[in-house]
């Protein structure tokens, strides 16, 4: 049975990079996808479905449900390890609703965790612009894309705390620290 960690966080919140240490630190067992990178290797491909991906994110919008959901289940299903973080994901009380629906029915895949990495709308702006990768660093772009984020933060953070799931990390320290906290936590649920 795949074992799945899901780990949400503001823009800036380093809930990439310290899944990706995770998963480096322990490859064997553990694999790390972010539905960003998911879908921009989709948009990279240049196929239909990347064109009409990228007419979302290139505005800082959510990708449609369904797009989104069977990229990730597609992805969960041929991980090549049962434990899977995926990070970005659910960034909406409708995508949680439907990952929740899709996880009940499928007897394969067990939701073990969400882990949040909490920061400040302030410490995740410093980051996201300080870093300028390209378009959706631009202040607006981060602001629509932070408005998103925490729009339905509440609900979702509600619901996953009334499945006992939830589990809150401070993001605003050292990487190490965060990194050190959330890989003992993971390998107490494994």
């Amino acid at each position: 049975m795949k074992k799945l960690f899901l780990i949400i966080g503001a823009p800036g919140s380093g809930k990439t990079t310290d899944a990706e240490i995770i998963a480096e630190r322990n490859d064997e067992e553990i694999v790390h996808y972010s539905t960003g990178d998911l879908l921009r290797a989709e948009v990279a491909s240049g196929s239909e479905r990347g064109q009409l991906i990228n007419s979302f994110i290139s505005k800082g919008h959510i990708v449609p449900i369904e797009i989104a959901i069977e990229t990730i289940t597609s992805a969960i299903k041929e991980a090549p390890s049962d434990v899977i973080l995926f990070d970005g994901y659910p960034r909406s009380f409708e995508q949680m609703n439907e990952l929740d629906k899709f996880l009940a029915n499928d007897s394969d895949i067990e939701l073990v965790s969400v882990i949040e990495v909490v920061v400040s709308e302030d410490v995740a702006r410093d980051r996201v612009i300080g870093r300028s990768r390209g378009a959706d660093d631009k202040v607006e772009i981060f602001n629509n894309r932070m408005k998103v984020y925490t729009d339905p933060l509440l609900e979702i953070q509600n619901f996953y705390e009334s499945k006992n799931l939830l589990k809150k990390i401070d993001g605003e320290r050292s990487i190490e620290a965060i990194v050190d906290e959330m890989e003992l936590y993971i390998e107490s649920k494994i």
